[in-house]
């Protein structure tokens, strides 16, 4: 049996667990040493915290403390890890807990974090998701259900003080261009609700001032949300300091690319099983600055799908130029358009593209102007046919048509 090496406890704050951060910073202890070839199991909480509760009142949602995530279990230290290695893990086994087996799904006010859409969804919701070994469904999305596959959303290595201060520099010129923005257009340090691990006091309070916010992806990984990166998938992470300093955290039970509410993905608290192993040299030798990775081989079998397409034309008519952020934002909302003529509320088919196992293409970005995107919605996770016919949208449920579904989240 592998080693639980970082352990949680689900009822203690985060704070109180000194094997756990919620910062980049080249000078976080680390949490743990393991050796090259080592395998071994790391508990994680759910990303806030602990900040969201199993009830139907989004208020929890409306009220998160965004400055306080993701908290992530680590750094892990390999012996001999060293800046321009490759440190390469591979994800064993992930899941839940025994006596957590649910996940919430959100999108946040666009007063406090926002989203892919928030300008159409401001307000805050959230659904809650029941588990059933690999699958789940909610009391909030009736009528659809699906196989999880489940993964961390954010992993990474520590970055080097050089690294760390080139994306604050780089972050804070471009909050500079619009600093009164809502939402912003980054998370710059917050010192007040860092939690630096095993730092003393004195040192956490400086190294806080100038700690990385664990939002977006960088060049060490962190939080890129990729839906693939679940069991037997094996990554390669560039090594920026000495033993690496691995962490991961913000697991997720299953998601849809792009993860569009921003709290997207089915959001959950459990533990994940790695082994490590180097490359020393790797990024030299191989041109490495981002990870790569080889996805898992172990995906639910969806064959069936929809697929809508979006391009480069915003909502109010304006046309920009191979912008593929505006065709994919138009594709999630020519789905969700359609899911509302099964009775779905536009909040209810949102949240669901978060977190089924919907797709996203870059299908075409050569076109002047216009890029083409494309979502791909699996059909067999609903229990009705979703497909267009000449009849029109239908539900049948024992005979009748047109059931009523769920009112708004």
């Amino acid at each position: 049996m592998a080693e639980t090496i970082i352990k949680v406890d689900l009822k203690q704050s985060a704070y109180e667990n000194d094997k756990i951060h919620n910062r980049w910073h080249p000078d976080i202890p680390m949490a743990a040493t393991v050796k090259p070839g080592d395998d071994f199991i790391i508990e994680c909480i759910d990303w806030t915290g602990g900040q969201i509760a199993n009830n139907d009142d989004a208020s929890d949602v409306r009220d998160v403390d965004l400055t306080q995530v993701h908290f992530l279990s680590g750094p892990v230290g390999v012996e001999g890890a060293e800046p321009g290695d490759l440190l390469v893990v591979d994800i064993l086994d992930i899941g839940t807990f025994e006596d957590s087996q649910w996940g919430f799904n959100g999108f946040f006010s666009k007063q406090n974090g926002g989203g892919f859409l928030t300008e159409h969804f401001p307000e805050a919701q959230k659904s809650i998701w029941d588990f059933n070994g690999m699958f789940t469904k909610s009391r909030h999305i009736p009528r659809v259900e699906f196989a999880g596959l489940i993964h961390p959303g954010l992993i990474g290595c520590l970055p080097s003080a050089e690294m760390l201060a080139e994306w604050n520099k780089r972050e804070q010129e471009l909050v500079d261009t619009d600093p009164d923005r809502v939402p912003p257009l980054a998370a710059m340090p917050y010192e007040d609700t860092a939690h630096m691990g095993r730092m003393n006091a004195d040192e956490a309070k400086v190294a806080a001032a100038e700690a990385a916010r664990t939002v977006p992806p960088r060049e060490h990984g962190g939080n890129c949300d990729i839906k693939d990166l679940s069991r037997g998938s094996k990554v390669y992470f560039p090594v920026y300091v000495d033993g690496g300093g691995l962490s991961v955290g913000d697991l997720h039970f299953s998601q849809g690319d792009g993860e569009i509410t921003f709290c997207g993905a089915i959001e959950m608290a459990g533990w994940i099983h790695l082994r490590v192993n180097l490359v020393k040299d790797g990024m030299k030798k191989y041109g490495v600055k981002n990870p790569i990775f080889k996805p898992s081989p172990i995906t639910p079998k969806y064959d069936d799908y929809l697929i809508f397409e979006g391009i480069s034309v915003d909502e109010q008519g304006k046309q920009h130029y191979l912008d593929v952020n505006v065709a994919y934002r138009q594709a999630c909302l020519n789905a969700i358009e359609y899911m509302t003529k099964f009775g779905y509320s536009k909040a209810q088919a949102y949240a669901l593209l978060g977190c089924a196992p919907v797709q996203g293409h870059i299908s075409g970005v050569v076109d002047i102007p216009n890029a083409c995107a494309t979502l791909w919605l699996p059909t067999d996770i609903f229990d009705f046919d979703i497909q267009p016919n000449a009849e029109g949208p239908k539900i049948e449920v024992d005979g009748s048509v047109d059931v009523p579904l769920a009112p708004d989240l």
